[in-house]
């Protein structure tokens, strides 16, 4: 290369404003080298035998060919950086190319077209150009080039790559093609095989995948705590490999990533692993089954439903060892429908994770927003440190895998369905999403819960885990048989393979695989629940609770809205005294809501210091996933399945219970009139789940007097939502109209989720366009939230409160726990980080009325206006929107008052 080796003595990582300044640099090759080796370290041993095992069935040389073409490709990601376009951004580096006799017109500078000439487009066309000059084929060069193109997480596409070609002056001619072409062959020594993958084409998940790696190897490259910088340009030393090779394993070292998990097949029977993972004596029959199945039937989908309370989550854990030892996959997700039930599971996975033989240390993480809220995860985070990793055997939250991006790298994540869902969002970086998922087994817990709109995204992940070859196990206690039916379908699809849904019910409990069905004997005990019917007025309520209750037990009132909760909870404070009244919902701050959902399960859990009397007010927070158990119920009609997951949390465990509690019973409440034709629930409800399937529920529960479980689960949902008519003939006209404007609403909404659902896996045959037009940017967790959970309270906002002076606070919390409390928030410089973490648990969910599409946009722009300096020079803040109340705790926004209350949660009125 000559002195073209020495043209680029490039950049000080922490930005551009720092070139002139600095003393530190780095020559782009180094950096090219430096990430060459990294993403080989990667490759060899870090990235999942599944994920590696998928590419080297398309590539020359096996898994060794893989290593070798993800180094190629990341020791070429940044040649684009040789071009005008680049250089001009540092004068010195300019000053350095116009001495070695290259052109350098630094009035490019100011040119309007600049910022359409970015090095990631540069490169993407200078390794076409080169690798097709070379013999390979279009088609192969293509790919390969999109990859280099999307290093910065966002494939470019067809009309991008072409303003490039038209923008000659910018992109570089003569001189600088020279110099592209120089660093990739000088790249290409690494390589030697190279010209035997000219024809080798890679599936468009192989590309996700490696692009995935390159932009990690990339990542970590740049960090200088791991790849030095190196001094003046004067003392910059030439290349030189054996120095690169030590280099680059004394950063390895240091970053101290470990291997993934190496499952083993345990060869023992259901009962000896029960006792061994979970200190249970034996095996309940759906996990026996479970443990079969993923023994023996092909590694693929596998949707366990059965009863709440069954074991379903052992069930999928015993299943997860076997699979993952199958397959080659270094760990698991299991993803949830809320934080609170992300929050109750990771403890469940934590212990169990404790219990299973590893030859070293893994890796695990709780990959949601409020994940430092939770004590044994912030224990795991305060343990793992980088360089000294546990090889006994355990878990540890390593530093290095952690922030928005990279935490659902670890080999075993627990979180929010969230962080699955947004795998099918065009999002920046979405390659990290699927290179997180693409070598583990994926978990989905509670998959009813998902409307039609998340629906669609849960389905094309599926698709894409279905092309990956990962091992899904879907979980559910209430399923219809066309949801089903739609999953296996979603899987198969992406798997390339025939999806054969069993017809009809297949019964209940069951397991279904692309196999078929199969049937579980079950044992549990059936469970009779009596039903009341009650008129839906607060009085009615309250003579119900004295009468059945008597001053002793423990009831739950879930409501279907958070303002009929804040409701109840004001009349029945009034009547019973606040110590014996608590208020659950979303609705509050992140800390708050955490500490609430601790106390429920401290006090209501199996082993909980239970009270002699007390009712929780609550949403459908405790219909899902919280190990909860109460006396009495009395719920709002809801969708049939839900009442049913809602009576999952009565008499959920074997214990006394005083009077006349001693059997489960509940009270329907949340219509008008229990006689009418047809019964009608009230308005919020309906705006919420849909008159079509509450009037469906209403006419499967409007006349009966008790619910059997397990016994009545399947036939009552495969009614609920199947075709035949329900209710007698005087509903049937409400019933058709409820219908006919259900399925318009739900292709709207099926429609509007494709706007940004990322392609199936064989729509393109590069990354070129396959995520653009995303849905990200600085604020893509808020956004992209919404969109993957489109009409639900969707929009966070983290709360400060201005003190009299004008300046700002966190708000009033505990100061036992928080000490940052008092101090005033800078407005201007850095927050401190102690500060800035408590900033982050002070987050809150806004209501409905703000957060729907039809206003959501507009709500956005509001809060952005609002934005404070010094959460955007913040890491941990940069991004977020913020809500400012006043002394009172009360703002306006979007034309509504806002107030909050320790007790009762975010309140909102109309201006």
């Amino acid at each position: 290369m000559g002195e073209l080796e020495d043209w680029a003595h490039v950049w000080a990582k922490s930005g551009f404003d720092r070139y002139e300044s600095s003393e530190e640099w780095l020559p782009l090759w180094q950096h090219l080298d430096d990430s060459g080796g990294m993403a080989e370290l990667l490759v060899r041993h870090w990235v999942s035998p599944l994920a590696v095992d998928r590419i080297a069935r398309e590539v020359p040389g096996g898994s060794e060919g893989v290593v070798r073409l993800a180094g190629w490709l990341a020791r070429v990601h940044d040649v684009g950086k040789a071009s005008p376009a680049f250089v001009v951004q540092v004068p010195a580096l300019a000053d350095l190319l116009h001495r070695a006799g290259v052109e350098v017109k630094l009035s490019i500078a100011n040119d309007k077209d600049r910022p359409l000439v970015n090095h990631a487009l540069v490169g993407h066309i200078a390794v076409v150009d080169w690798l097709q000059a070379r013999g390979f084929s279009g088609r192969v060069a293509k790919q390969w080039a999109s990859i280099v193109g999307s290093h910065h997480g966002t494939a470019p596409d067809n009309d991008k790559l072409l303003v490039v070609r038209q923008r000659d002056r910018l992109a570089g001619t003569g001189r600088w093609v020279d110099m592209r072409a120089a660093l990739l062959a000088r790249a290409a020594r690494h390589f030697p095989d190279l010209d035997d993958f000219r024809d080798a084409r890679l599936s468009l998940p192989s590309q996700v995948v490696l692009c995935g790696v390159v932009i990690l190897a990339d990542w970590i490259a740049s960090n200088p705590t791991y790849f030095p910088l190196w001094p003046t340009p004067a003392t910059a030393g030439r290349p030189d490999d054996s120095e690169t090779g030590r280099r680059v394993e004394r950063a390895w070292r240091k970053l101290a990533l470990p291997t993934g998990w190496r499952a083993k097949p345990t060869g023992d029977d259901a009962d000896s692993l029960m006792r061994a993972r979970f200190r249970r004596p034996s095996a309940r029959p759906v996990q026996r089954a479970a443990v079969e199945l993923a023994r023996k039937d092909e590694p693929g989908i596998m949707v366990i439903e059965d009863a709440m309370g069954s074991g379903k989550t052992e069930a999928a854990l015993l299943a997860v060892e076997e699979l993952a030892a199958r397959v080659g996959a270094d760990g698991c997700v299991v993803a949830l429908p809320t934080q609170a039930t992300s929050d109750a599971m990771f403890s469940r996975v934590h212990a169990w994770l404790d219990l299973v033989p590893k030859d070293a240390a893994v890796t695990f993480a709780l990959t949601h927003g409020k994940a430092h809220l939770n004590d044994e995860y912030s224990g795991l985070v305060d343990r793992g440190r980088v360089g000294a990793v546990d090889d006994r055997g355990g878990a540890i939250a390593h530093e290095w895998l952690s922030g928005r991006k990279k935490s659902a790298l670890a080999s075993f994540v627990v979180g929010t369905v969230d962080q699955v869902l947004f795998a099918g969002l065009r999002t920046r970086h979405l390659m990290l999403r699927h290179l997180s998922l693409a070598g583990k087994v994926v978990v989905v817990d509670e998959v009813h819960a998902y409307d039609v709109y998340m629906s669609r995204y849960l389905d094309r992940v599926l698709h894409w885990l279905g092309a990956y070859g990962v091992p899904v196990v879907l979980l559910s206690a209430t399923l219809p048989d066309a949801r089903r039916a739609e999953l296996l379908r979603a899987y198969a699809e992406g798997k390339g393979v025939a999806a054969t849904p069993p017809q009809g019910n297949p019964g209940y409990p069951v397991i279904t695989t692309l196999s078929g069905a199969h049937a579980i004997d079950s044992t549990a005990e059936p469970k009779s629940v009596a039903l009341d019917h009650l008129p839906d007025d607060l009085d009615t309520l309250v003579r119900h609770l004295d009468d059945i209750m008597a001053g002793r037990g423990c009831a739950v009132v879930i409501r279907n809205t958070v303002t009929r909760v804040q409701e109840t909870a004001e009349r029945l404070i009034k009547k019973y005294g606040a110590d014996n009244v608590t208020v659950a919902h979303a609705r509050f701050l992140a800390c708050h809501r955490s500490a609430n959902d601790r106390d429920l399960v401290r006090r209501f859990g199996q082993d909980g210091d239970r009270p002699d009397f007390h009712i929780v007010v609550a949403s459908q927070v405790v219909e899902q996933s919280l190990d909860i158990d109460f006396d009495l119920m009395v719920t709002d009609l809801a969708p049939v399945d839900l009442v049913l997951q809602r009576l999952g949390r009565l008499h959920r465990h074997t214990r006394q219970r005083p009077g006349l509690l001693a059997d489960p019973r509940c009270a329907l409440v949340g219509v008008a009139d229990w006689d009418a034709a047809p019964v009608v629930a009230n308005a919020k409800a309906r705006r919420i789940y849909g008159d079509h399937t509450l009037l469906r529920s209403a006419a499967l529960l409007a006349d009966r007097r008790h619910v059997q479980l397990p016994q009545d689960i399947a036939p009552l949902v495969q009614k609920a939502y199947g075709q035949d008519q329900l209710g007698p003939e005087s509903w049937q006209p409400a019933l058709s109209a409820a219908a006919e404007a259900a399925a318009v609403s739900a292709r709207k909404r099926f429609d509007a989720a494709g706007h940004y659902l990322v392609k199936p896996a064989g729509a393109f045959p590069s990354l070129t366009g396959w995520n653009a037009d995303s849905a990200g940017g600085a604020k893509e967790e808020a956004k992209g939230l919404a969109q993957v959970r489109d009409g639900e309270e969707s929009l966070e906002v983290l709360v400060l409160q201005r003190d009299e002076a004008g300046g700002l606070l966190l708000p009033e919390w505990d100061e036992d726990v928080w000490e940052e409390i008092g101090r005033q928030v800078p407005t201007h410089d850095q927050v401190p980080e102690a500060q800035a973490k408590a900033a982050l648990a002070c987050s809150l969910r806004l209501p409905l009325a703000l957060c729907h599409p039809g206003v959501i946009d507009a709500v956005i722009r509001e809060l952005e206006r609002r934005t404070i300096e010094s959460f955007e020079v913040t890491p941990l803040l940069r991004g977020q929107l913020v809500l400012v109340l006043d002394a009172d705790m009360t703002a306006e926004l979007h034309g509504f008052r806002l107030t909050y209350d320790t007790r009762r949660g975010l309140a909102h009125d109309k201006l």
